[in-house]
């Protein structure tokens, strides 16, 4: 039966017959240190696997020296600039913390807002956006048309943040609650 294939490529879980002879140092395992492309034939090797399933070199150990200490060069900038980042951050803080505000800022927090006019949050919001492009088609009036193309934009324009401050007010009426009646 051996005369049939006379000629069989090796696999990657033997070692090549020029191999044999020489000295084997492998690890049992493929660890993180084992190289990851075959230097002979640069394919990638196996998951696992001691040879290369395309030529069937031994695997190497990675020269991961270098590589190791970049990584740890750039872990400690890391967590460096993590730490300066967060003392910078906790001093900001401290200074906000002494800054005494007026006392009329309060009424423009959002549940003091949400309060006054009455609205549930989903309808407030959409009431915010409306009125934002509103304001953006008023701002759209500020631009100045040379020809009468420019003019026609700009209406264009106006037109369009209207139409989104008109489908904002209408999503804020549909999501606002109905009321209940005050006799039940």
């Amino acid at each position: 039966m051996s005369e049939v294939l006379r000629e069989a490529q090796q696999d990657f879980w033997r070692p090549p017959v020029a191999a044999v002879s020489e000295p084997l140092t492998l690890a049992v395992t493929a660890a993180p240190a084992m190289a990851e492309v075959c230097p002979q034939c640069r394919s990638e090797f196996l998951l696992g696997s001691r040879f290369c399933h395309t030529c069937g070199a031994v695997r190497p150990l990675a020269a991961v020296s270098q590589a190791e200490s970049d990584a740890a060069e750039i872990a400690g900038m890391w967590e460096r600039a993590v730490g300066q980042i967060h003392s910078v951050l906790t001093r900001c803080l401290e200074a906000a913390a002494a800054i005494e505000l007026p006392g009329w800022l309060h009424y423009l927090h959002f549940h003091e807002i949400k309060r006054w006019i009455g609205l549930p949050t989903a309808s407030l919001i959409a009431f915010v956006i409306g009125m934002s492009c509103v304001a953006g088609a008023l701002l759209v009036g500020l631009l100045t048309a040379k020809t009468f193309v420019d003019w026609q934009a700009i209406q264009f324009y106006r037109a369009e943040w209207l139409l989104a401050a008109t489908a904002a007010f209408v999503a804020g009426i549909l999501l606002k609650r109905p009321s209940k009646p005050d006799g039940d």
